[in-house]
């Protein structure tokens, strides 16, 4: 299997021009302090046109997706085992960051507490469970405030039209058309991203003074060691649990290409040539190999939980309020799941997680996604070295349970 050259300028080129965006708007704002609060509107243009277009777009991505799904790949013992070890691993990898981020808490100095949050109704638990998965109207689907409800609206539509069988072609057409068309939509929009986080973070510079630069490096800090951790410690325990020493030494020994793979291209979905190259050289049986690691490139993302959970606790900081809530915690690891999957498949998708842990915090989205949207930039690289070869090591533990593999 031919695996493609890597090519660096090529694959970190949007990071590479959110971070000069960022920069050069940081000079701004050290040299002209808060003259560039008239250069702010830019930053405003920006993300309203981001608002408008996540909506449809997560309608058009999820109901799609499940629309397309096949009936082999919902049904059957080797899907239910594929779903138990993706929910496994995403959680413990969440588990892990929160462990971090106590051990090593993010304090945020920076005065934003007085901006306000937004309206959350007060109610019973059962009341607010069912405002935050659902909408009494349909028009209400449409806003951002409903972002949860959406995304299960889109799961049962997407269901809809896989049990329409033939019937429903001509709606899952629209679907996938839908989808393709909102894709490059957002791909428009993000072109236009370092010119309007430059803009914010020449406002936010300017404003809060050099300060600023501080506040991120201790969260890249903490995210960085923890995914090392994880990505060593784990991943070695995973390959155990797959078949002991013999498995330890199979995957360690063919994961190195995937892994420059993923740091290089950046990307889970350019990693699945080399991560079913690998797979095949272990000995991982075809038919597991070739399931779980194209499911797994848009729906498996440990990396992607593990930053989640940073930009949680970063923001909660930042507005100086408590995780340490159960419930708090709880919700935190439930918005995992959904980032996980929400991110599959869709250009800069980990921005959609972002929008939907805001929403269901009741964070100010003004705010709180520009800040969520850098950390997701800085933190990306390893993230997706996570993402892409967990797929690898999920693939080997799928094959333990379901076909009995050894490696000895």
């Amino acid at each position: 299997m031919e695996i493609k050259k890597i090519n660096f300028l090529q694959s970190y080129s949007s990071i590479l021009l959110l971070l000069g965006g960022i920069i050069v708007g940081s000079i701004f704002g050290l040299v002209f302090g808060e003259k560039v609060l008239v250069i702010k509107p830019i930053g405003d243009i920006f993300l309203n046109l981001l608002f408008t277009a996540i909506i449809p777009l997560i309608f058009f991505t999820i109901g799609s997706s499940i629309a397309n799904l096949e009936q082999k790949e919902k049904l059957g013992k080797l899907f239910f085992i594929m779903v138990l070890v993706f929910l496994s691993t995403i959680l413990i990898s969440a588990i892990v960051m929160i462990f971090a981020v106590y051990l090593f808490p993010i304090h945020q100095d920076i005065a934003v507490a007085k901006v306000p949050f937004e309206n959350i109704q007060s109610g019973s638990v059962g009341d607010q469970i069912a405002k935050l998965v659902t909408t009494n109207d349909f028009f209400e689907l449409l806003s951002r405030k409903s972002m949860l409800a959406l995304i299960i609206f889109s799961f049962l539509i997407g269901f809809a039209t896989l049990q329409s069988g033939e019937k429903g072609n001509a709606f899952k057409s629209f679907l996938d058309s839908g989808n393709e068309v909102m894709k490059q939509l957002l791909n428009i929009i993000m072109k236009f991203a370092p010119i309007g986080l430059g803009a914010y973070f020449a406002y936010q510079v300017g404003i809060f003074g050099p300060q600023l630069f501080g506040v991120y490096t201790k969260p890249m800090a903490v995210y960085y060691a923890a995914c090392i951790f994880y990505f060593f410690t784990f991943f070695s325990l995973y390959a155990f649990i797959a078949g002991g020493k013999r498995a330890f030494k199979v995957f360690w020994s063919n994961n190195i290409t995937p892994s420059l793979t993923a740091i290089g291209t950046c990307s889970s979905i350019a990693t699945i040539p080399a991560n079913l190259d690998a797979a095949q050289k272990m000995g991982i049986p075809a038919h597991v190999r070739n399931l779980v690691i194209p499911l797994g490139a848009p729906l498996h993302k440990d990396g992607s939980s593990m930053s989640s959970i940073l930009k949680i606790t970063f923001l909660f900081a930042m507005f100086g309020k408590d995780f340490t809530e159960p419930s708090t915690i709880l919700l935190a690891l439930g918005i995992t799941i959904i980032v996980s999957i929400v991110e599959g498949g869709i250009p800069n998708g980990g921005y959609i997680g972002e929008v939907l842990a805001i929403t269901v915090y009741g964070f100010p989205m003004e705010q709180a996604l520009p800040v969520a949207m850098i950390l997701g930039t800085l933190v990306d690289p390893i993230a997706t070295l996570l993402n892409a070869n967990g797929d690898v090591i999920a693939s080997m533990v799928v094959s333990r349970f379901s076909e009995k593999t050894k490696w000895d």
